[in-house]
């Protein structure tokens, strides 16, 4: 299945409280149940203006239904090709 990384642009996103990233989780929980198991949240990313989220979807248009679902912007998609880390360079 494939994996994508969204970023959303969220000014001040750094400075959200832990209630209310609480909160979005939630909402975000709530439109992934509503669309089945094949669409997964793995993990998000914080920062000061933005949030880059990891997701497992079958195709570009299930992770645009999350976003729709849970009023979530959406600024740009990625398709995750291949996958490096530090290891990598031990191969």
């Amino acid at each position: 299945m494939p994996k994508y990384v969204i970023e959303r642009n969220l000014p001040g996103a750094g400075k959200l409280s832990a209630t209310e990233l609480k909160g979005i989780s939630e909402k975000s929980n709530s439109a992934l149940k509503e669309m089945g198991p094949a669409t997964q949240w793995l993990e998000s990313y914080v920062t000061d203006d933005k949030v880059y989220c990891v997701y497992i979807a079958p195709d570009e248009a299930a992770v645009r239904k999350h976003a729709e679902l849970g009023g979530f912007p959406v600024d740009s998609i990625a398709q995750v090709r291949n996958i490096i880390d530090p290891t990598t360079a031990e191969s």
